[in-house]
């Protein structure tokens, strides 16, 4: 059976929150790094960045905490944002969707409404790339950095 992603949209990152992001990667090192990011409900720009522990501590899979992530939902509601997405790192692969983040992604968000973004720490300068992921459908969405109100790149961004 053959599932349809939403349409590609673009998804609007400001420039501090990217950093903040491929600042946490790198920090997480040997480990993957995870977190997630809030943005307007139904929206498609990434308000805040909520860096998270991996309690897998693995570099190879990473797992959210349960209680963090009640704390973040908390949080973000509480500023009048949603959680719509999760951020984690690859620490020796590229950042495409491994099967393992595919899976994780059917069983935490089935509908496909959550953006999910890989920082590649692969190569010495990261790269993060996102997408949207229903069953076993993989969409790259790209992505537009934001300083003030234009936007400075988009698709994998470095």
């Amino acid at each position: 059976m053959s599932v349809a992603l939403p349409l590609a949209l673009v998804l609007e990152i400001p420039a501090s929150v990217h950093a903040q992001m491929l600042g946490h990667a790198i920090a997480g090192l040997p480990d993957e790094a995870c977190g997630l990011f809030a943005g307007e409900f139904g929206g498609d720009r990434v308000e805040r960045f909520f860096p998270m522990s991996n309690t897998a501590c693995s570099s190879r899979i990473y797992q959210l905490d349960s209680a963090e992530i009640m704390g973040v939902e908390r949080v973000a509601d509480d500023s009048g944002l949603a959680v719509i997405g999760v951020m984690h790192s690859h620490t020796h692969t590229t950042n495409y969707p491994s099967p393992t983040d595919v899976a994780d992604a059917a069983r935490f968000d089935p509908f496909g409404v959550w953006r999910f973004i890989i920082v590649s720490l692969k190569h010495a300068d990261p790269s993060l790339r996102c997408y949207r992921i229903l069953g076993d459908a993989v969409a790259e969405e790209p992505v537009v950095l934001i300083r003030g109100r234009a936007g400075i790149s988009s698709g994998a961004v470095e």
